[in-house]
């Protein structure tokens, strides 16, 4: 079984349910580590397969979210974080994961004009907090396969997708790299041809705007009770995502 690394710093607050949720995929192995660890020892990620940087308000968002754990990441770990993604394994970004892989050059490599897409502030200009409905595309990443649809919750101000410019949008959607997107008639931020999240060329590197650990279980869904009770109970729709994770190396 992988052993999976969850990264916090000051103002995370999902890991511990990010954690949870490696559990109950099957991981037996799943540690909390403060940034400050990690900053001190960059080979501590070394005995890792999977590592993930949960939801929450790193540094409280001061400067943009994410920016700050990302600039961290830039300015001390970049080359771990390569060494990471070269030897195979797994990265897992969620809402400010997802803002701090954007930033930080771990999920798209950055080119002469700089980062190729970023995710800031929503289109209305207000932190919202709701249920979205999802759709994958293609079958490039790692986290989503065997997926085709989804209904999570999300809780950002600043998730709006954005790419550099529409050839950037055509290079990543051919590519296959958009491959989760809100579906149609649902997209709650006004990003950039729906996109909820976004994996590397590889596939191993996603990052996502909804919060797969908050729908682990079905009875965290606000309409739980309203389902036919002579159906079994399924699990949330988010647990698949651990489970590929998990079970990728086995």
């Amino acid at each position: 079984m992988p052993k999976v690394l969850i990264l916090r710093a000051p103002g995370t607050n999902c890991d511990k349910e990010t954690a949870f949720a490696f559990e109950q995929a099957g991981a037996k192995n799943v540690e909390v580590l403060h940034l400050n660890r990690i900053l001190e020892s960059p080979k501590t990620m070394d005995s890792a397969q999977i590592l993930c940087v949960p939801g929450g308000f790193s540094f409280g968002d001061d400067i943009a979210a994410g920016r700050i754990v990302a600039t961290k990441i830039r300015n001390h770990l970049a080359e771990s974080f390569r060494a990471f993604k070269d030897a195979g394994k797994l990265i897992l970004g969620i809402c400010n994961g997802f803002q701090v892989l954007i930033k930080s050059g771990v999920l798209f490599d950055d080119d002469a004009e700089g980062a190729p897409a970023t995710l800031t502030w929503n289109a209305s200009g207000m932190y919202m907090d709701r249920w979205v409905n999802l759709r994958t595309v293609g079958e490039q990443c790692v986290f989503l396969r065997g997926i085709e649809s989804m209904e999570l919750p999300i809780a950002h101000a600043e998730g709006r997708f954005v790419p550099r410019n529409d050839a950037v949008l055509k290079s990543l959607d051919a590519a296959g790299q958009l491959v989760l997107r809100y579906a149609a008639g649902g997209n709650p931020n006004g990003a950039t041809a729906d996109v909820a999240g976004a994996c590397d060329s590889t596939g191993r590197v996603f990052g996502l705007m909804p919060h797969p650990e908050r729908h682990i279980d079905p009875v965290q869904h606000p309409r739980w009770t309203r389902r036919d009770p002579r159906q079994p109970l399924p699990v949330g729709d988010g647990l698949a995502i651990f489970r590929n994770a998990v079970t990728y190396f086995k």
